[in-house]
Parts: structure tokens; sequence; C-alpha cells
């Protein structure tokens, strides 16, 4: 398939800036049967069944961007992508001149860092504190907000772009479906009589990469850590076995179900994922999917068309922008049941 197919006209006024007011009162558009119906985020409520069980993912958004300086003085860039150890990160880096391995880098005029190599677009650094880099990060970091958003981060983002239940620190992009819950729509899920479940997805920022091939099956993935608890694997069991569904609450969520699931049937445990989920997949997990809306040419966009059928998506999309959905991390969100057959 060619990467163009995934492309859409997208006027800028509709890239959501900021989130709403409070959480829970976005739009909500609703792919089902064939039809789409437009309803408010509180309509959830109606959608979910007893016994569906709501599978999200609690990853904890780090403050992951620095800045700082050369040994030789030319100012430096960091965007953390993942945290190796208490010690070592890998990173992108914004540099007039790429510095070597054995470089050293000081970030924040406090933190001194020497940066032991390149793994592929990466940069492999060791924090030279005794503190964790965790630790170090959430001291002197900031919000690594996505490239779309115009704004530095502020007050206002360091409390809503992180969900209610993150509680993993290491992502680096939220899981932004999961930004729509307050504690109060997550216990009347609950009481209606719906189970929630867990797993843990850190976020990389390839997630906010383009396709830039033709072809999309030369596009590379990149890679994210993903870990599945046997509590989630077996609320999964005891919803199907009770005739409910599998909710997937973001694409990050079914990515890691559906990489956990490769074998042919569920299995607990933490990995690596690098799964490209295109038109053509067959799903082996999920039923419905919780999501917002995506990027053109986003591996995002071809996951949705995978799970919800490439017609049926680009009409979703043509009237989301019709009808002036909000798009992106701060917007509005799709429910979206599977597409017959995927």
């Amino acid at each position: 398939m060619r990467t163009e197919e995934f492309d859409f006209d997208l006027p800028e006024r509709l890239i959501a800036q900021h989130p709403p007011e409070r959480r829970g009162t976005s739009r909500l558009l609703y792919a089902h049967d064939g039809a789409l119906e437009d309803c408010r985020f509180a309509d959830l409520l109606r959608f979910i069944r007893p016994n569906d069980v709501l599978v999200l993912n609690d990853t904890r958004v780090i403050k992951a961007r620095l800045f700082g300086e050369k040994e030789t003085g030319g100012k430096v860039e960091v965007l953390v992508e993942r945290v190796l150890n208490e010690h070592e990160v890998l990173v992108q880096m914004r540099a007039s001149k790429s510095p070597k391995a054995g470089a050293r880098l000081m970030l924040v005029d406090v933190l001194p860092v020497e940066v032991l190599g390149r793994e592929g677009e990466f940069f492999h650094l060791r924090f030279l504190s005794e503190e964790p880099v965790l630790d170090l990060l959430d001291r002197y970091g900031r919000l690594p907000l996505p490239p779309y958003i115009t704004h530095a981060a502020g007050d206002e983002d360091e409390q809503r772009y992180q969900t209610v239940f993150a509680r993993e620190a290491g992502a680096v992009a939220a899981p932004t479906a999961g930004l729509h819950f307050d504690d109060a729509m997550l216990q009347a899920l609950r009481d209606k009589g719906a189970k929630l479940a867990y797993v843990t997805l850190h976020v990389g920022a390839g997630t906010f990469q383009p396709v830039r091939t033709e072809n999309i099956r030369e596009h590379a993935m990149h890679s994210e850590r993903y870990e599945i608890p046997q509590e989630t694997v077996d609320a999964i069991a005891a919803a199907r076995a009770a005739g409910g569904r599998v909710v997937s609450v973001g694409t990050t969520s079914l990515r890691a179900l559906e990489s956990a699931a490769q074998s042919g049937e569920l299995k607990a445990g933490s990995g690596e994922t690098r799964i490209f989920i295109t038109p053509g997949y067959r799903f082996r997990v999920v039923d419905v999917l919780l999501t917002n809306f995506h990027l053109p040419k986003s591996t995002l966009l071809m996951l949705v068309s995978a799970f919800g059928g490439m017609e049926r998506m680009r009409a979703a999309y043509r009237h989301a922008v019709d009808n002036e959905y909000r798009f992106f991390s701060y917007g509005d969100a799709m429910l979206i049941e599977r597409n017959e057959g995927q």
C-alpha cells in the first residue's frame, strides 16, 4: 500500500493547542455498524456494556526535554527517548555538530553528561550525577509536548498532559485517549459492571513521525517497551467468558495487547515491540478501540484504518474535519467497533 493513501487535508485551526477546560468534556465520534454518530465523551457510558473490560495504558510521561551546551560551547537540546538504567539514557539530540563518543555535555547548567556513542538515530548518554536519572529529569527537565503544539509546556500541561491513572514513569508522549478520563468516569464504568485493567507501554517520540517511504512496507518502526500483567490477561479471559468485549483505551494499549498475542494467545510478560499494524492485519485481542484523531500519513492512522476499515475511516475523518472536531493529543475522541473480518 502507498503512504499517500493515508493522507488527508487538515485545517490548522482544528489542531487542538490546549485541552478542554475539564477532562471528559470532549466530543466523541462513534463509528459502528456502518454509521457515524456525533456524541459527547460522557456518552461512552452508554456504549460500554457490563462485563466489558477496558484496558488502559498506565505509563507516566517523564520531563524528557533538557537544554545545555557542549564542552566547546555549542548549544544542545536533548529529548530522552528511553531510560536504560539509573544513569543511562537514549536521546534524540539537536546540535550544530553532533558530539562524538567521550564528549561531555553540561545540561541545565548543573547536570554533567558523557556521550557514550550512537545507537542508530539515538545518542547513548550517561548522567554523571549520583542521583537516579528519573529523579533528575523530574527536577530539571521540561515536559515534551508534541511538535504540533506550538506553546512551551506550562502549568496546565503539567496536569493535563498526563492521565489520572499514570503510574509507571517512562513515556515521552502521553497515551492520549486516556487523557479524557477523570476519576468519576472510571468509577461510573466500574459501577456499570465494566472491569478496568492496565498495561504499560512507554510511548516513544517516534509516535509523531510520519511515514516517509512511498510504500508503507518499507517503513521501519521504532521500538517501544511494554509489560502485560497476569491480572490483565486474567481480566480479559474473564470478560470473554462472560460475553464481554475487550475495549482498548488508545492505540498504545492495543499495540501492547496485540504484541503480546503474536503466538495466537495473549501472554503476560514484558518485551520490546516494533509491531506495525496496517490494513489486512488480523486482530487477536481487541474488539473496540477508543482513540483520538491521528496525523496524516502516520502509523497510527494506518492502525485505525486496519481496525475500522479503510473506507470507514476515510469517511470518519472527512466527517470529523467537516464537523470541526479537534485533532491530535488534546483533541476529541473516536470510539470504533472493529470492522468485521479484521
